[in-house]
């Protein structure tokens, strides 16, 4: 009889334990510390609100996919220390906190998935797909991120594009990560229009079996605000836009 609830236990922490980890990247929503080109165009303060209100909404996206067990998730914050970083995990229910540390995105999102992996396979050896994306879609849903992950199920990488080049999700197989391939991380021009296709080309070049999601619009800057502007009095402040 004890062995049969060992086994049973065993087999129930092996399940939690192989399930992909959605990796949130983003920055403290204060004053002067994000959205910097927004913030030229409706204000520091404003441009938080924005902030806080985007993280708010991936955060709660998130974890509904956390909730009914299809993947565990872990906040990757720049712009504060990792104990105020693991304070604000706890108020939002996140147990998992780590900060992105220095370098450029690609440096910052390789360290992510490096030291995520490792905390999840050294103790039991399992080998775990990783989605990672970024807080700034008012569009992102819980759909959006069940496909990404039942893509990994049967593809080697999943992209999220973004209309300014560059992508809001990169997921891995267990197949990339274990040891992780440098490829998609170097050799690009961060922060310009060619991320997407940079990052596509070098895949065909590996010959690595990835497939794209839906193009979606990052809100950096006032024209990506458009949408959700209400035009007739076209005031922007932190109740004039929804999400």
């Amino acid at each position: 009889m004890d062995k049969i609830s060992t086994k049973k236990a065993n087999t129930k922490e092996s399940n939690k334990n192989s399930k992909p980890t959605i990796i949130l990247m983003t920055r403290w929503h204060a004053i002067f510390r994000c959205k910097s080109r927004l913030s030229k165009d409706v204000g520091a303060y404003q441009a938080a609100k924005i902030q806080e209100k985007l993280t708010n909404h991936t955060i709660c996206v998130a974890k509904q996919i956390q909730k009914e067990g299809h993947a565990n998730i872990k906040l990757a914050i720049d712009g504060i220390g990792i104990k105020a970083a693991k304070k604000w995990g706890l108020t939002n229910k996140i147990k998992t906190v780590a900060l992105q540390g220095p370098g450029n995105l690609g440096t910052k999102m390789k360290r992510q998935f490096l030291k995520t992996h490792s905390e999840k396979t050294l103790p039991q050896k399992i080998r775990n797909s990783i989605l990672l994306i970024g807080t700034d879609l008012p569009s992102i849903s819980y759909s959006d991120l069940i496909q990404a992950i039942q893509i990994l199920n049967h593809k080697e990488m999943v992209l999220g594009p973004s209309s300014d080049g560059g992508y809001w999700l990169i997921g891995l197989s267990s197949k990339l990560i274990n040891p992780l391939c440098a490829w998609p991380f170097s050799g690009i021009g961060w922060g310009t229009d060619k991320v997407l296709q940079e990052t596509t080309r070098l895949a065909s070049f590996n010959q690595i079996d990835y497939q794209l999601l839906q193009t979606k619009n990052d809100l950096d800057s006032i024209l990506d605000l458009s949408p959700w502007l209400d035009y007739k009095s076209f005031q922007l402040s932190a109740s004039s836009y929804q999400l």
